[in-house]
């Protein structure tokens, strides 16, 4: 199994303090800083560009997860790379070309990663699962915070260890929306190891989220 890492999401912190937030993320002992781009096309959300990606990223050392949630993302990939991404997650329903937009990923020296939404199959992304890092499984439907976690996507993660173990693959299997104290277990035993959470995180004292998250993680 890989290492357990906790991402939690930029979206819900203060707009108006991302360089105190980053700061704040790094005493937590989290791996990753999950960073959601929405188009208003995609999704019915507007966030944020890459130039506000670009502007965070002097700031922290924090991995970089940017889950584009855009329609056509293969037309923002190097803006996103020239920003500081060190991870692409791109919606399989979001293009037509997946396989291509993955690879341009992987050219740009960024790690691809594949998402699917909750009404989505396992089997739209399993030709593609050997161009990627990472596998990101919605939780929830794509584009707000705050969502309840769906319990029966469970079920496409335990499909994606079956499918990473009788293949030879070496990939991440994310989880994102509804991840709690709680969640995250469930989605631990089913086969993720990258936690994305968000309203959970910044709810109350970053750091003491985080760790009741790590500590579920190690129970």
């Amino acid at each position: 199994m890989n290492t357990y890492k906790i991402a939690p999401s930029i979206l819900s912190a203060d707009y108006a303090n991302f360089e105190a937030e980053l700061k704040k993320l790094e005493t937590t002992g989290a791996e990753y800083v999950h960073i959601d781009i929405m188009d208003g096309h995609f999704v019915p959300n507007i966030s944020f560009g890459a130039g506000v990606v670009a502007a965070m990223r002097p700031h922290s050392k924090l991995v970089f997860d940017c889950h584009l949630m855009v329609s056509n993302p293969e037309h923002h990939i190097e803006d996103f790379a020239r920003a500081g991404a060190d991870i692409i997650s791109i919606h399989a329903e979001a293009t037509l070309h997946i396989h291509g937009a993955l690879q341009k990923i992987r050219a740009a020296g960024v790690k691809p990663s594949v998402v699917i939404n909750p009404g989505t199959p396992v089997e739209a992304v399993k030709n593609v699962l050997n161009l990627v890092d990472q596998v990101l499984v919605m939780t929830v439907n794509p584009g707000f915070g705050g969502q309840a976690f769906l319990p029966e996507t469970m079920d496409k993660i335990r499909e994606l260890v079956v499918l990473r173990e009788v293949n030879g693959l070496n990939f991440d299997i994310e989880v994102d929306g509804g991840i709690d104290n709680q969640t995250v277990g469930l989605a631990k035993e089913a086969g993720a190891n990258v936690f994305v959470a968000g309203s959970y995180v910044f709810k109350g004292d970053v750091k003491a989220q985080v760790a009741t998250l790590k500590d579920a993680l190690n129970a």
